[in-house]
């Protein structure tokens, strides 16, 4: 397993007892495997943290696990949680436009395998020593916005997902019956990926299934708003937003501080 260590940006040494005590944000590279396939995903935490404490679980965007979800997860880590990045694609596997879209379409249309990589990596979180598993909540980014749906719709044992900028629409609308966390969407209102009519197929589907559900529209936010890689020209369908990047964590961020009680 490799290890990386990160300074904290925030609280980086800590005063206690007259001494200097040094936080860090610790990750490491995890292997696993998941319905044939050698996955790899990355964990997160703040070492100078005791005991255990509640986690998160990071689905990544279509190019799979990257830079992008580790940063995610070290902020997450630096709020105090613990955090694993799972892959869905397999180890190495990390594709590049249009590729990307390919492989995201495999799993989009083949649910019963994409549940399957997102359950086998939430177990892995919860197979973790720093992990409550009596406090678990998950999050995705585009594509892994759709996938957190999707475990929420399997009926995970969970607190709770956030979907950024993620697609709304599934196979199973039905399913929806089982999901027994809360769920918040968090949407550019602009975005041309995912049309009025999925949007409104997805609140008819949360108030069908009875679903707790918060769904919040960031307005003339377009399509991976949260990601600066994606460029600042919102005429493309996807450009970053500062504002609704801003926004929607601190959302995300009010959301885990309660149901966590933290």
């Amino acid at each position: 397993m490799k290890r990386i260590s990160f300074s904290l940006a925030l609280g980086a040494l800590l005063l206690l007892s007259g001494g200097f005590v040094r936080a860090e944000v610790v990750g490491a590279a995890i292997e696993y495997e998941s319905a044939g396939a050698t996955c790899e995903g990355w964990h997160a935490y703040d070492d100078s943290v005791e005991g255990k404490r509640p986690s998160i679980l990071i689905s990544h965007q279509w190019t799979g696990l990257t830079d992008y979800e580790k940063m995610r997860a070290k902020m997450l880590a630096g709020l105090g949680y613990n955090v694993f990045a799972l892959d869905i694609y397999g180890k190495g596997i990390r594709p590049q436009p249009p590729e990307s879209g390919k492989m995201a379409g495999k799993y989009k249309g083949d649910r019963a395998l994409y549940r399957t990589r997102l359950t086998d990596g939430l177990n892995i979180l919860k197979g973790l020593p720093q992990t409550d598993t009596e406090q678990i909540a998950a999050i995705g980014y585009c594509f892994g916005g759709t996938g957190v749906l999707e475990l929420a719709r399997s009926g995970a044992a969970i607190d709770g997902v956030v979907s950024f900028h993620g697609g709304l629409s599934t196979l199973t609308p039905e399913d929806a019956k089982n999901i027994v966390c809360e769920v918040v969407a968090l949407h550019g209102a602009a975005d041309p990926f995912v049309p009025v009519d999925e949007v409104a197929a997805f609140h008819s589907e949360m108030l069908g299934g009875n679903v707790a559900y918060t769904f919040t529209a960031y307005p003339d936010a377009v399509h991976a708003f949260t990601q600066k890689f994606a460029g600042d020209d919102p005429s493309k369908g996807a450009a970053y937003q500062a504002e609704a990047d801003a926004k929607s964590w601190e959302a995300m961020r009010a959301f885990f501080e309660r149901i966590f009680e933290k």
